[in-house]
């Protein structure tokens, strides 16, 4: 063991335990089968052996494993760090913070529903703070729906955190009461909101205060509709300008964002009849009501599928509408981004509503994107919700409607069109493309008795220049027209058209002009329809006759050029 260089021999008795040194040698081999030896003898399980090797500059060994077997080591968690900075709340005053409040709401959501309060009201009206305090259970309840997740995630003892909290509540009780016994919240009845403002600047505590004064200016008032109306009245109230100003439209704003921030609110709000996503469609025109405004006048039909705004939440929207509320309108389009990335349905009893009302939010949001949102985040939101479109489930509450299978083709162009995302495109296209592939589509088409066979390729036509819209990726485009088309074929087959045509005693120009629709897929679509059409139309031009009558009447050949070019027969 002089040399620079030997073999120590390492053991793990069990899996979980830790490595221990056997025995250390300079023999590379007799370290190996030591270890082997002890591996089969079952006095370990598990052994290593590795290379020491001595650095003479810093007289150090470098090591290197040479040789290990059994069991896998098993890796211990690591301890749980103890936080040094203690609780997350550490004073009564870090109860008043945003996210503070935000999970005061989530742990008292029922409690706080059944007063018809938000968690800011609690935090600065004394009534509520008592009636909490009175209740024990609901405070108890709440303080442990914090302290166990808190005391998981940090490492730290759960009734540490109890006891933290419970004084830390007494603590914020007890200075809200004692502020209401002295009478620290003027009312606004013997008051002015602009002279209190006022007086307050420069205050020390005067935030808290004046949200005292606008939480209480809401005692009695449990519909949210009247509450918002009462809020608008306070804003216009307000100082018309500096610091009082932002005193008494902060805490308004903060109420607003925690009372349209639930479903139960909104829905007070902008009236129970509206499902999910006209209640979604109403929030993004009362954020927005200028370009929303804008979208219904250029297309009236934008008008029936987003509701019109009025009462309290128009007057929000006017205030929205000259940059009063920025937070609460970042608020409200985050909140219109996560109802859209949810399983939720929009409309559960009406899949085709669902896909207008979708297009509908599509086209609003697009025109607010760089004011309230990112156009990056507007698509995100789509293709998630797209993904809800292609399932199973949606496609079939979709065409259950659909009484032929022309109409399911025709219903299902329409889903490729308005989903979003490669995949959900691609999802989209295989319905379509086993649709317009099938046994009973092509029967259909061929055996239907209510169109004639012209009609019947006009309509496979349309079909296959509205596939053609829908943005899909090459392959299934190609796949899903070649369908169409050879069903289309095999109508015009059946009928004969394109030798009655040719056959008709009508005049060149005429049956060219006809033919040429049918070659360039206007009415026919393009497949084997439209090539037996096209090779009549150029034997009917070589004719000499064909010719002659064309000479005869230029003016009818200058029709001729454009379907001439559509069809691939002229440059």
């Amino acid at each position: 063991m002089a040399g620079p260089v030997h073999y120590e021999v390492y053991i793990r008795k069990t899996a979980p335990s830790s490595w221990s040194l056997q025995i250390a040698t300079e023999d590379r081999t007799h370290a190996i089968d030591t270890a082997e030896d002890l591996l089969r003898d079952g006095r370990a399980a598990a052994v290593r052996v590795t290379k020491e090797t001595l650095d003479p500059d810093t007289m150090e060994f470098n090591s290197v494993t040479v040789f290990s077997r059994g069991a896998p080591e098993v890796r211990q968690s690591k301890a749980p760090v103890e936080d040094a900075s203690g609780p997350r709340c550490s004073t009564a005053y870090d109860l008043y913070a945003p996210m503070a409040r935000e999970l005061i709401g989530r742990v008292l959501e029922d409690w706080l529903r059944r007063q018809g309060v938000t968690a800011f009201e609690l935090l600065h009206r004394p009534d509520l703070a008592e009636r909490l305090d009175a209740t024990g259970v609901e405070l108890q309840h709440a303080i442990q729906k914090v302290a166990v997740p808190e005391a998981q995630a940090d490492g730290k003892p759960v009734h540490d955190l109890v006891r933290h909290y419970q004084k830390l509540s007494d603590a914020a009780i007890e200075r809200l009461v004692t502020a209401g016994r002295k009478n620290r919240f003027p009312s606004l009845e013997h008051h002015s909101l602009a002279d209190l403002a006022h007086r307050l600047e420069g205050q020390p505590e005067r935030a808290f205060i004046m949200g005292g004064v606008i939480a209480g200016a809401l005692v009695g008032l449990k519909n949210d509709r009247s509450r918002l109306d009462k809020l608008m009245d306070l804003a216009e109230r307000a100082p018309m300008d500096g610091q009082p100003r932002a005193m008494v439209l902060v805490p308004i704003e903060q109420i607003l964002c925690e009372m349209l921030g639930s479903r139960s609110g909104l829905a007070d709000i902008l009236g129970p009849s509206l499902d999910q996503g006209a209640a979604l469609a109403a929030v993004v025109r009362m954020v927005a009501p200028r370009e929303v405004g804008l979208l219904v006048h250029q297309d009236p039909r934008m008008a029936l599928q987003v509701p019109a705004v009025e009462g309290p939440a128009a007057r929000l929207g006017a205030r929205i509408e000259i940059a009063e509320f920025p937070l609460l309108s970042a608020a409200l389009a985050r909140m219109v981004l996560r109802e859209l990335m949810s399983p939720r349905r929009l409309r559960p009893a009406d899949a085709a509503g669902e896909i207008d009302i979708l297009r509908a939010l599509a086209t609003s949001l697009t025109a607010t994107a760089g004011r309230l949102l990112t156009l990056e985040e507007v698509q995100n939101a789509f293709n998630e919700r797209s993904k809800a479109l292609v399932t199973a489930d949606f496609v079939a509450a979709y065409v259950k409607g659909c009484s032929t299978v022309l109409c399911e083709a025709e219903a299902l162009t329409r889903l490729c069109e308005n989903v979003t995302g490669v995949a959900n495109k691609r999802s989209a296209a295989r319905w379509l493309s086993a649709c317009v592939g099938s046994l009973r589509f092509e029967t259909e088409m061929r055996q239907s008795s209510g169109q004639t066979a012209a009609q019947k390729l006009g309509v496979l036509a349309g079909l296959q220049r509205a596939v053609r819209a829908c943005g899909l990726s090459e392959r299934d485009e190609t796949d899903i027209c070649t369908s169409i088309g050879t069903v289309g074929g095999a109508v015009e087959g059946e009928a004969r058209i394109v030798p009655l045509l040719a056959r008709s005693p009508a005049p060149a120009p005429q049956k060219l002009a006809v033919l040429l629709r049918l070659a360039a897929g206007e009415t026919a679509p393009l497949g084997p329809a439209a090539d037996r059409a096209k090779a009549e139309a150029i034997k009917l031009f070589r004719a000499p006759e064909a010719r002659a009558a064309l000479v005869a009447a230029p003016e009818v050949l200058a029709p001729l050029k454009t379907l001439m070019k559509a069809a691939g027969l002229a440059a």
